[in-house]
Parts: structure tokens; sequence; C-alpha cells
């Protein structure tokens, strides 16, 4: 009782300092940054703002974290030491765009790559229980098995970034995600990992108190690639705990963030585009042409937000019930893969129609 006692305690001053962060980080960063980490691109694909808006909701998030590792350390001598480097290196190339020191889609993804292959085999990062015979045969292979959980964080990481165009899209989203996987831990009384969990549930809904319906703040691309890591780290921790789970149901819970990177990279290698270059034709922005039809102002994307994470609600939370058949787990997952092409060019061909009226 009196750990549980302490524990809320430092969720509860967390909270305070975190919002205590953002309002400064909100308040102060352009003078800092004299004005560098202002988005003021009011002409790039995924633009919704006229107004110059800092781009530091990752910074206020890294510092957030920070307070809260420290804290924590001194409490319980838990360091997550994992998470602070893979998260503060991965944060630092994204805020670099964030500052608009401008790296090619391609060197960011060289310097990630990078990174995520020498931080996996320090820390002995590793998935237990892949759920298909055929993958851990090949994975059985150790540079192999390095590249698939390289690749595993690159998916989540730049799906978070891609998804981040909308007001509160990726932070209602990832708050979803860890609530689920906050739940599994604490069902199986996991603490550790389900404090730092709920810390990070807690920071997503400070930004969003900045960020949402209208936004005083941005998440950057910093951010992104931080609160990004931290999924990854949760869903591997949490697949490693509970291995009564199928492994497909962890796909089916990332299902959006990994399916729009795979699915935009070969609709662009068809399109003749290149894969790593941003454009207006992904799902969230097919989706919000289709309900600005309905004379939605540009100023209100944050519905567009509301509007993809309830149906990702509607058609994935169900499959909680089934997560330990692997079978059933199987079979969510690849029917998702159907909906998704079939709304995805249901929604392109309604919205080039509407275009060409």
């Amino acid at each position: 009782m009196q750990s549980d006692s302490i524990e809320l305690s430092l969720l509860s001053i967390f909270s305070f300092l975190s919002f205590f962060t953002f309002f400064t980080i909100q308040k102060i960063s352009n003078k800092i940054f004299s004005g560098s980490l202002s988005d003021d691109d009011f002409n790039k694909p995924q633009a919704f703002h006229s107004d110059n808006i800092p781009r530091s909701g990752g910074l206020a998030a890294i510092i957030s974290f920070l307070i809260f590792i420290f804290l924590n350390n001194i409490l319980f001598s838990h360091l997550y030491l994992d998470y602070l480097v893979l998260g503060t290196g991965l944060f630092l190339i994204g805020f670099l765009e964030d500052i608009k020191i401008k790296l090619s889609p391609k060197v960011r993804l060289i310097l990630m790559t990078i990174f995520l292959f020498g931080c996996i085999k320090i820390f002995s990062i590793q998935i237990y229980g892949i759920d298909l015979l055929f993958l851990n045969k090949i994975l059985s292979l150790k540079i192999f098995y390095l590249f698939f959980v390289v690749l595993c964080f690159l998916f989540i990481i730049n799906g978070s970034n891609l998804i981040d165009g909308f007001n509160g899209l990726l932070a209602f989203h990832l708050i979803l995600i860890n609530s689920v996987l906050l739940y599994i831990n604490i069902s199986n009384e996991f603490l550790p990992i389900s404090i730092f969990i709920t810390a990070q549930i807690i920071t997503l809904m400070v930004f969003l108190l900045f960020n949402f319906p209208s936004a005083k703040i941005f998440m950057g691309d910093g951010g992104a690639y931080l609160f990004g890591t931290f999924t990854a780290l949760n869903v591997i921790e949490t697949n490693n705990l509970n291995p009564n789970i199928s492994s497909f149901f962890y796909c089916i819970l990332l299902f959006y963030l990994f399916f729009e990177v795979f699915f935009s990279f070969f609709r662009k290698l068809k399109q003749k585009k290149s894969p790593v270059k941003p454009d207006s034709e992904h799902l969230h922005m097919l989706s919000y042409k289709f309900l600005s039809f309905g004379k939605l102002d540009r100023n209100y994307n944050h519905i567009n937000a509301l509007y993809i994470n309830l149906v990702y609600c509607t058609l994935v939370f169900p499959s909680i019930f089934v997560k330990e058949s692997g079978v059933l787990c199987k079979f969510w997952f690849f029917t998702l893969i159907i909906i998704y092409i079939l709304v995805y060019y249901r929604l392109n061909s309604f919205v080039k129609k509407k275009i060409d009226i």
C-alpha cells in the first residue's frame, strides 16, 4: 500500500511538472531558438495552419521524461536506460528538422538505422515468441534478427511521424495504443513498465492541452520520433513479459502505424515517386478531403483526427478479447489489410471524382 501511495504521488507530481514544462517551452521556445522552431511552411503537403506555431512539443516531452526518469530513479532505482538512450538519440535526429537543420530523408533514415543497430546490439533488445514458424527459423541467424528488430522500430517511428499531420491525430492514437499496453501489464502486475507507460500517457494528454482542438504547439519530428521509439519499446517489453498473448495481437494494435508506412512505400514506387518524400495521398489526407467536401474548414482538422481514431477503435479494440489466440489474431490482422486497401481506394476514387467535378 505504501508503494502504491508513492507511485501515485510520483505520477501526480510528474503531471504538474510536465504541464509546467510544456507551458514554459511553448512560451519561450521561439525566443530561445530565434524563431527557427516555428512551423512557417504553409505550403507543404500536410500544412493545415496559418500561424507560426512552434514545433517544440518534442523538446517539452524529452525534458518531461528526463524529469520523470530522474525522480523515478531516486524513488525506485529504476533508470529505464534503454528508453533514455534510444529516445534521446532518435529525438535529436528528428529535432534537427524541427530547428530547420535540413537533412534529406535518405540521410535521416541512414542515421536512424545505424543508431538503432548500435543500441539494439548494446542493450540486447529481443522480441520473443514471434508467431510465425518460418520467420523464427530465419531469425535464428543473428544478422537477420538484428535487421528485423531495426525494421520494427523504423516502421513504428516513421509511422508515428507520418500520421502526425492533424491536431491530436498521433497523440490520441498513441494514447489508445499505450492504454491497451497499460491494461495488459497492470492486469499481470508488471509495475515498473506500467508506471512508465502511465507517464507517457500523461505526457501525451498534457501535450493535447496545447495542441487540441487548436494548436499552440506542434509535436514536431523530434516528438514523433521520441514517442514512436517509446511505443516500440513498450510493445516489445509487453510482448516479452506476456508470452500468453499472440505476437499478432501487437501487429493488430500497431496496424495503422505499420501499414501506413508499408502501403505508402509501395504506392509511391508504383507512382514512380520517391518512397521517402511526403505527399498528400496518405489515408488520413484522403479522409480529411472526404470530410472537407462537407464544407469542413481547415481550422477544424482536429475532427479528422477524432474520426480516424474512432474508426481505429471500432476495428481494433474488439481484438482484445481474442488476444491469446494466434489463429484469430492472424485472421484479424489480414482482414484489416483487406479493409484498409478497400477503404483507401474507395476514398481515393471519391476524392478524384469530386476534384474533377
